[in-house]
């Protein structure tokens, strides 16, 4: 198994624009309110995009799915199909290959920049993104999940998001900010990325997994 999200720690940085995480002890040990023993009551107060987590179709269509209602064949045992790209900051359609391959599959995309986590320059311009041609052939390809281990999958130095429209407007979910995608093989390991079921709500961390099972076929 291989673990492909980040912690998520108290005033850890955050989604550039939005507050991080603050992590609280609501009721401490010493007034547990249990007589016969004690424990602690901890409580988080953070926005959905913090760490590694998962955007819904309603995160940019008012009339998408939420986390809850996301379909789990698309975030449980998916096999993966890597895209590597290390050194790669504007990624086109020419890395996915033969769309036949995609059809079904979690397709994340190894750009390596994680490796800047936990500095300002992960949060700084620059970051590695899809154009939205890559995005259109996703669509057409019929994906079950896409992933990227950059800041995000789109351009953040420009208002447009083409890559999140297209692929949430398809119920694509998109998994940002992932992490030791250099660890996965090419070929032969499955994913598990679930959230929550969170209502009301467009993204939301994840604990992501990717695992592989040789009696499992690919």
């Amino acid at each position: 198994m291989v673990e492909l999200s980040h912690p998520i720690s108290d005033g850890m940085l955050c989604y550039p624009g939005l507050p991080g995480p603050r992590v609280s002890t609501a009721f401490p040990r010493e007034q547990s309110p249990l007589i016969d023993m004690s424990y602690d009551i901890t409580r988080v107060d953070m926005v959905g995009n913090t760490g590694t987590y998962i955007d819904a179709p309603s995160h940019f269509h008012a009339d998408g799915a939420d986390i809850a209602e996301l379909p789990l064949e698309r975030l449980f045992n998916v096999p993966i199909v890597m895209i590597r790209v290390p050194g790669t900051r504007v990624v086109g359609p020419d890395v996915l290959g033969d769309p036949a391959w995609l059809w079904g599959k979690a397709v994340l995309v190894h750009t390596g920049w994680s490796a800047r986590w936990g500095s300002p320059a992960y949060w700084g311009p620059g970051h590695p993104f899809l154009v939205g041609e890559v995005a259109d052939a996703l669509v057409a390809a019929n994906v079950a999940v896409v992933g990227i281990d950059s800041l995000d999958i789109d351009d953040t130095s420009l208002p447009t998001r083409p890559c999140h429209h297209a692929l949430l407007g398809a119920g694509i979910p998109i998994i940002e900010q992932m992490t030791n995608l250099a660890a996965v093989p090419d070929t032969g390991a499955r994913l598990v990325a679930l959230p929550a079921p969170m209502r009301g709500m467009g993204s939301f961390p994840l604990r992501v997994i990717a695992w592989t099972d040789h009696g499992v076929d690919s």
